[in-house]
């Protein structure tokens, strides 16, 4: 069972999150500031922590870059009054993984939670697994019912790259820099060629696809994922 810490100086907002935490299944501790949570992950394992910004003694924003500075990659999901957009910009560059603003809406939190940890177990375990495929990251492997095919290493990391992130749209200059490099000579329509190659590969998985948005890039899409 995942392990969720609520960093929160509002009482009933602490005692509102414990009990939809909770009710979805999770183990939740909780602190009233970044100092208390920072000696709760030093004795306990968390996978996820979601943090106010606005907080006495130490704020999540200093919670945070304290978590990245020691080398901490668990999750942090920011939940705050504070919707400006330099306070997003600030968190992030903190090193928050996503960010919600009050008053919560509970479903989507939880939503949010799953995505997070979906990824963070993805990075953990260097494996991506979707139904009947598991993509293998150091062994640039697809595998599927026993049969298994090695790609070409550009062609495996768009295709991990954009199913990881389900339909989550990414221009083709985005995968450009991400995977063949800010100083690349290659040129964009090397994503369309690498694409065309993927579905080739695998049209007869039902598993997923790979979408073209006119005029902007691709997205990877997911069908019965179990």
């Amino acid at each position: 069972m995942f392990q969720v810490l609520v960093v929160e100086d509002d009482k009933n907002t602490a005692k509102l999150m414990n009990a939809v935490l909770k009710r979805a299944g999770y183990n939740v501790l909780t602190a009233k500031n970044g100092q208390e949570a920072l000696m709760i992950t030093d004795k306990n394992h968390v996978d996820i922590a979601i943090v106010d910004i606005m907080m006495p003694v130490m704020d999540g924003y200093e919670f945070t870059k304290c978590m990245r500075d020691c080398g901490s990659t668990m999750p942090i999901l920011m939940v705050t009054a504070k919707q400006l957009p330099e306070d997003k910009c600030k968190g992030f560059l903190v090193g928050t993984d996503d960010y919600m603003v009050k008053p919560i809406n509970e479903e989507e939190m939880l939503l949010r939670i799953k995505a997070l940890l979906r990824r963070s177990k993805i990075v953990y375990e260097r494996k991506l697994r979707i139904g009947k495929v598991e993509l293998d990251y150091d062994s640039l492997t697809v595998t599927r019912e026993g049969e298994s095919q090695v790609l070409p290493q550009k062609e495996f990391y768009l295709l991990y790259k954009l199913l990881s992130y389900p339909d989550k749209i990414f221009t083709r200059l985005q995968l450009m820099d991400e995977i063949w490099g800010m100083d690349s000579e290659t040129v964009d329509t090397t994503v369309n060629v690498h694409i065309t190659r993927l579905r080739r590969r695998f049209e007869s998985y039902p598993e997923f696809e790979l979408v073209a948005i006119r005029g902007v890039g691709y997205k990877g899409v997911i069908h019965n994922e179990q």
